[in-house]
């Protein structure tokens, strides 16, 4: 008899990529089917997810940004929607900062009989299994897990682990050809460049991405540069014409197989920089020190890591930058950040014979910059 598991990570594409070690857990399981429940802009990174049968959306109150309003009707809607597939239990994931309270209650109404997740506060009948974040005496899930980890650890809680052979590391289903995307770079290293981010404190000023550009292009390396529909200025910004820009032509499956031609991506810390690491591609991370680098940076893939990580935001989580001249990011040259894709390019130099295969199998590199 089928097992139907309910995952549930309401939060963006980035996100939800991080949980796809702890989806592969629970699908590992014998006669286990996995439902993933998530946000409006988790959805397409979700379909990605290898393990994952269906997905279910929901802008929950508490997690989307801008909040809709809380309306009965569509309270109502999802759990009679739940209450139709029958779940027989759900593990629920989420970060240091966000209770899986609200969603259990909704399960609950739902009709789910057994739910697990991680709760500083008490749960009251809300959880079955209840992991207590912290570093304290009882408290049993350590606050300084790279998300990937923590993820792993609430679906551990539920009685799930990654099946013999399982990397661990990030993954997606094989993304689908983009030679006519790329055009001659398609058979030539290029480096990928992603200007935007959803929060405007995580972005690397404009200008440096322009002069990045023009420095890569000047050593031999084409640049694409990368974004949704309404980054379509930003990145036509930065391509001057000059850089490939495929702003606005890619959904999320065709950008993971840009970027799974690439030699570096070039990246604040936002979704693409996780989809990089689902397809074993190196990153130059341009970290905002908003949220914690030791939770939200690529995981384990080769990296420089960017940025001043005790600048003054530190760990605010603020989504407009709260010091004036964003010196976090602002303080990084283009010129450290071409010299940190030239340090990552040989690591893939004797893998790009493999491509997909070859990249993923390439030793991890951690290499962290910019911390004063």
């Amino acid at each position: 008899m089928t097992r139907r598991v309910l995952v549930t990570r309401l939060d963006g594409a980035g996100d939800v990529l991080l949980a796809g070690p702890a989806v592969r857990a629970v699908a590992a399981a014998p006669d286990t089917e996995v439902t993933l429940l998530c946000g409006p802009d988790g959805v397409a990174a979700g379909r990605l997810l290898p393990g994952v049968r269906r997905v279910i959306e929901w802008a929950a109150p508490w997690s989307v940004n801008p909040a809709p309003p809380v309306r009965r009707s569509e309270v109502d809607r999802l759990v009679a929607e739940l209450a139709g597939h029958r779940f027989d239990e759900a593990v629920l994931l989420t970060s240091f900062h966000q209770s899986p309270l609200p969603t259990a209650l909704v399960l609950r109404l739902a009709g789910v009989g057994r739910i697990t997740g991680a709760s500083v506060d008490y749960p009251g009948s809300l959880l079955d299994v209840r992991l207590r974040p912290g570093d304290g005496p009882g408290d049993d899930l350590p606050e300084d897990l790279p998300e990937p980890e923590r993820a792993l650890a609430i679906a551990a809680a539920a009685g799930f682990g990654l099946p013999p052979g399982d990397h661990g590391r990030l993954a997606v289903t094989d993304p689908p050809p983009v030679g006519a995307l790329l055009g001659p770079l398609a058979h030539r290293p290029y480096v990928v460049l992603h200007p935007g981010a959803a929060v405007a404190a995580r972005r690397w000023p404009v200008e440096h991405h322009r002069r990045a550009a023009r420095m890569l292009e000047r050593l031999g390396l084409p640049v694409v540069v990368t974004g949704g529909t309404k980054e379509r200025e930003l990145t036509a910004t930065v391509a001057e014409g000059r850089a490939l820009d495929l702003g606005g032509r890619t959904d999320l499956a065709q950008l993971a197989g840009v970027l799974a031609g690439a030699v570096a991506l070039v990246v604040g810390n936002t979704g693409a920089a996780h989809l990089a690491a689902a397809v074993g591609t190196p990153v130059v991370s341009l970290f905002a020190p908003v949220v914690p680098a030791v939770k939200w940076r690529p995981y384990r893939v080769p990296q420089v890591l960017l940025g001043d990580q005790t600048a003054p935001c530190r760990d605010s989580r603020a989504r407009d930058c709260p010091v004036p001249g964003h010196p976090c990011l602002g303080g990084v040259a283009p010129e450290e950040v071409v010299s940190a894709v030239r340090r990552l390019y040989p690591v893939l130099a004797t893998a790009r014979a493999g491509r997909g295969a070859g990249r993923r199998g390439m030793t991890e590199r951690h290499v962290t910059e910019g911390q004063k």
